[in-house]
């Protein structure tokens, strides 16, 4: 079976503070999803946050604020362009085959896997190693690493490449809307340009309802 999910590069928070977060290894990556926890959540919105925590130069954006949360949230915040480390994951459980997002891949570009299908019939997907996504007729071929000779590869029929891309729109769709309820419950003075600048960073329209009540289904497997 092979599956697809959108994935972010997490590492270990070394004494994060300014909201409650999972403990996570040194060095992996989060599947996003309406399924997290409430831990979860804030681990995503930390490391969001984390890849965007870039202090203002010469870009015409207000200094950053004083305050250790309105500080760490600036780039967030005030960034034109927003990136999240990490991309699409591709698993064949029939071979154990795991296609992941290279160095500089973001999720932000997620959207671009449409490429394969309706466009170029390729898309960049990172870097070292070099896992190239390629169409080649009706099937979708998957390599690992390109630049590997006998790299693993993973096979699928475009069209099962089509469904699995509005699987991890659902995803992504169903992370947000936690993200949304979540940030009401810990960042109230924040919760509406969060949620609004996670959106960006995962190229999906805002929320316009949370559902209240989805982190209190999971808070008890926090």
């Amino acid at each position: 079976m092979i599956t697809m999910q959108p994935v972010l590069e997490v590492h270990a928070p070394d004494g994060f503070a300014l909201w409650p977060v999972a403990e996570v290894d040194s060095f992996g990556y989060l599947a996003l999803t309406g399924e997290l926890t409430p831990l979860e959540v804030g681990t995503a919105v930390m490391r969001i946050a984390g890849c965007n925590d870039i202090a203002p130069e010469d870009d015409n954006r207000p200094s950053r604020p004083a305050d250790p949360l309105g500080s760490f949230l600036h780039g967030l915040l005030t960034l034109d362009t927003l990136f999240a480390a990490g991309g699409l994951r591709v698993t064949d459980s029939a071979t154990g085959v795991a296609f992941l997002p290279g160095c500089c891949n973001g999720l932000e570009d997620w959207r671009e896997w449409h490429e394969v299908l309706d466009g170029s019939g390729q898309a960049w997907v990172g870097h070292d190693p070099d896992p190239r996504a390629e169409r080649h007729g009706e099937t979708v071929r998957l390599t690992v690493d390109a630049e590997q000779n006998g790299s693993p590869v993973i096979e699928l029929p475009a069209t099962d490449l089509r469904r699995l891309l509005a699987g991890a729109e659902h995803d992504l769709a169903g992370f947000l809307t936690l993200a949304a309820d979540w940030a009401a419950q810990n960042l109230p003075r924040h919760a509406a340009p969060v949620t609004a600048a996670l959106a960006r960073a995962l190229d999906l329209p805002t929320p316009t309802e949370p559902s209240a009540g989805n982190l209190e289904a999971h808070a008890d497997t926090a």
